[in-house]
């Protein structure tokens, strides 16, 4: 069997540290949009700004792409700024 490099080892650490980390800011965002989703109307700009906050932060870490943050900040302004429709 062949020997581990301490230099393989150290990568696993660093791999798992830089995962966790990772992780940690998509969960914030995802908890953000859960929080918005589940609000009323009044309490969702507030709330806007925390998945802003949120996503600015995961695009400037490399978590996630500069354009799927523009989605998503994008999507729920939509959510939150749509003007109510006149169904009858």
């Amino acid at each position: 069997m062949p020997k581990i490099k301490l230099s393989v080892k150290k990568r696993e650490r660093q791999n798992l540290r830089r995962r966790l980390r990772n992780l940690e800011y998509k969960k914030r965002i995802k908890n953000a949009i859960k929080k918005f989703l589940r609000a009323n109307e009044k309490d969702r700009v507030e709330i806007l700004k925390e998945i802003y906050e949120a996503v600015d932060k995961a695009v400037k870490k490399g978590v996630i792409h500069k354009n799927k943050g523009a989605r998503i900040k994008s999507k729920y302004a939509k959510l939150c700024f749509a003007k109510p429709s006149k169904e009858s």
